[in-house]
Protein backbone atom coordinates (compact mmCIF):
# COMPACT_ATOMS: atom_id res chain seq x y z
CA UNK A 1 0.00 0.00 0.00
CA UNK A 2 1.35 3.40 -1.00
CA UNK A 3 0.79 6.38 1.25
CA UNK A 4 1.65 9.98 0.49
CA UNK A 5 1.62 12.72 3.11
CA UNK A 6 2.39 16.37 2.39
CA UNK A 7 3.31 18.97 4.99
CA UNK A 8 4.91 22.38 5.34
CA UNK A 9 2.29 24.69 3.91
CA UNK A 10 1.26 27.92 5.55
CA UNK A 11 0.43 31.59 5.12
CA UNK A 12 3.31 33.88 4.20
CA UNK A 13 4.04 37.27 2.70
CA UNK A 14 5.19 37.81 -0.86
CA UNK A 15 8.93 37.27 -1.09
CA UNK A 16 9.01 34.76 1.76
CA UNK A 17 10.04 31.12 1.54
CA UNK A 18 8.46 27.79 2.46
CA UNK A 19 9.66 24.23 2.27
CA UNK A 20 7.09 21.56 1.52
CA UNK A 21 7.66 17.91 2.32
CA UNK A 22 6.18 14.83 0.69
CA UNK A 23 6.66 11.66 2.73
CA UNK A 24 6.14 8.45 0.79
CA UNK A 25 5.68 4.88 1.97
CA UNK A 26 5.14 1.70 0.03
CA UNK A 27 7.17 -0.36 -2.37
CA UNK A 28 9.94 1.74 -3.94
CA UNK A 29 9.15 0.46 -7.41
CA UNK A 30 5.75 2.17 -7.19
CA UNK A 31 7.10 5.52 -6.07
CA UNK A 32 10.04 6.20 -8.34
CA UNK A 33 8.67 9.43 -9.80
CA UNK A 34 7.36 12.13 -7.49
CA UNK A 35 5.59 15.15 -8.89
CA UNK A 36 4.36 18.29 -7.18
CA UNK A 37 1.18 19.82 -8.50
CA UNK A 38 -0.96 22.71 -7.32
CA UNK A 39 -4.56 23.74 -7.65
CA UNK A 40 -5.85 27.23 -7.07
CA UNK A 41 -9.55 27.86 -6.42
CA UNK A 42 -11.55 27.57 -9.62
CA UNK A 43 -8.62 26.22 -11.62
CA UNK A 44 -7.36 22.83 -12.70
CA UNK A 45 -4.42 20.99 -11.24
CA UNK A 46 -1.17 22.48 -12.51
CA UNK A 47 2.23 20.83 -12.78
CA UNK A 48 4.91 22.42 -10.60
CA UNK A 49 7.92 20.12 -10.48
CA UNK A 50 9.01 16.49 -10.54
CA UNK A 51 11.98 14.39 -9.59
CA UNK A 52 13.11 10.89 -10.52
CA UNK A 53 14.13 8.17 -8.09
CA UNK A 54 17.84 8.94 -8.16
CA UNK A 55 17.25 12.66 -7.97
CA UNK A 56 19.35 13.13 -11.07
CA UNK A 57 16.48 14.31 -13.23
CA UNK A 58 14.21 17.18 -12.31
CA UNK A 59 11.75 19.33 -14.19
CA UNK A 60 10.02 22.61 -13.38
CA UNK A 61 7.11 24.58 -14.69
CA UNK A 62 8.22 27.84 -16.30
CA UNK A 63 6.25 29.78 -13.71
CA UNK A 64 8.43 28.50 -10.85
CA UNK A 65 11.78 27.97 -12.56
CA UNK A 66 14.53 29.76 -10.69
CA UNK A 67 12.42 30.14 -7.56
CA UNK A 68 11.53 26.57 -6.57
CA UNK A 69 13.92 23.68 -6.00
CA UNK A 70 12.93 20.03 -5.73
CA UNK A 71 15.08 17.46 -3.96
CA UNK A 72 14.71 14.07 -2.33
CA UNK A 73 16.18 12.18 0.58
CA UNK A 74 15.72 8.52 -0.26
CA UNK A 75 16.86 7.39 3.18
CA UNK A 76 13.92 9.32 4.64
CA UNK A 77 11.72 8.60 1.62
CA UNK A 78 10.84 12.24 1.46
CA UNK A 79 10.75 14.73 -1.38
CA UNK A 80 11.11 18.42 -0.66
CA UNK A 81 9.98 21.48 -2.55
CA UNK A 82 11.88 24.58 -1.50
CA UNK A 83 9.88 27.61 -2.55
CA UNK A 84 11.62 30.97 -2.51
CA UNK A 85 10.52 34.43 -3.62
CA UNK A 86 6.90 33.41 -3.27
CA UNK A 87 4.27 35.39 -5.13
CA UNK A 88 0.53 35.76 -4.51
CA UNK A 89 -0.09 33.73 -7.68
CA UNK A 90 1.64 30.77 -5.99
CA UNK A 91 -1.36 30.50 -3.65
CA UNK A 92 -2.85 27.03 -4.07
CA UNK A 93 -3.31 23.59 -2.58
CA UNK A 94 -0.05 21.75 -3.23
CA UNK A 95 -0.18 18.00 -3.65
CA UNK A 96 2.35 15.37 -4.58
CA UNK A 97 1.69 12.37 -6.74
CA UNK A 98 3.81 9.28 -7.13
CA UNK A 99 4.12 6.66 -9.86
CA UNK A 100 6.50 4.05 -11.19
CA UNK A 101 8.99 4.94 -13.89
CA UNK A 102 7.50 4.22 -17.30
CA UNK A 103 5.98 5.73 -20.38
CA UNK A 104 3.87 8.87 -20.43
CA UNK A 105 4.20 12.55 -19.78
CA UNK A 106 5.18 12.99 -16.16
CA UNK A 107 3.93 16.58 -16.19
CA UNK A 108 0.33 15.38 -16.48
CA UNK A 109 -1.48 14.70 -13.22
CA UNK A 110 -3.41 11.81 -14.74
CA UNK A 111 -0.14 9.91 -15.07
CA UNK A 112 0.16 9.57 -11.28
CA UNK A 113 -1.29 6.67 -9.36
CA UNK A 114 -1.20 7.83 -5.76
CA UNK A 115 -1.82 11.20 -4.16
CA UNK A 116 -1.71 12.83 -0.78
CA UNK A 117 -4.31 15.16 0.69
CA UNK A 118 -2.30 18.26 -0.06
CA UNK A 119 -1.00 21.20 1.94
CA UNK A 120 -2.28 24.75 1.54
CA UNK A 121 0.06 27.58 0.61
CA UNK A 122 -1.27 31.13 0.86
CA UNK A 123 0.86 34.08 -0.20
CA UNK A 124 -0.36 37.58 0.53
CA UNK A 125 0.93 40.76 -1.06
Amino acid sequence: QVQVVESGGGSVQAGDSLRLSCAVSGHPSLTQIVGWFRQAPGKGREFVSLITSSGADTKYADSVKGRFTISRDNAKRTVYLQMDALKPEDTALYSCGVRPRGSGDYTLSRQYNYWGQGTQVTVSS
